[in-house]
């Protein structure tokens, strides 16, 4: 498995399940943006996020480089089972093509190495 760390950090935010989706998600980079029921959780670059907002911040983004079938069984699981086993706790969003998965970034280096030791290819 190839994946890239992209660059700059990622907040993940939470709304009101009603509230309009702001602006500001869309500024630029990467942004993923679910509405449940309970809430409205948006992952977008760190920067764009107004300070009064419910954010988690200091994320950093992995891809997996796709695109993957939606038949391919285990993408995710080949990822998020040695960053489990490495005690790193990930953000996971998946698109069409492809997943990524979040983790933070002061555990960025533990989780790179860790995919590293099962043979994927870290960019």
């Amino acid at each position: 498995m190839r994946l890239s760390v992209l660059d700059g950090r990622t907040g993940v935010c939470r709304l009101a399940p009603d509230s309009e989706i702001p602006a500001w998600v869309t500024s630029g980079g990467f942004c993923s943006v679910t509405r449940t029921t309970d809430e409205l959780s948006i992952a977008c670059p760190e920067a764009s996020v107004p300070g009064d907002v419910r954010c988690e911040r200091g994320w950093r983004a992995l891809k997996l480089e796709g695109p993957f079938e939606f038949s391919e069984v285990g993408v995710l699981a080949s990822v998020t089972a040695p960053l489990a086993e490495a005690g790193v706790a990930v953000f996971a969003v998946s698109t069409f093509d492809t997943d990524y998965v979040l983790v933070k970034e002061e555990r960025l280096e533990l989780a790179v190495a860790a995919l590293r030791e099962r043979s994927h290819e870290v960019l």
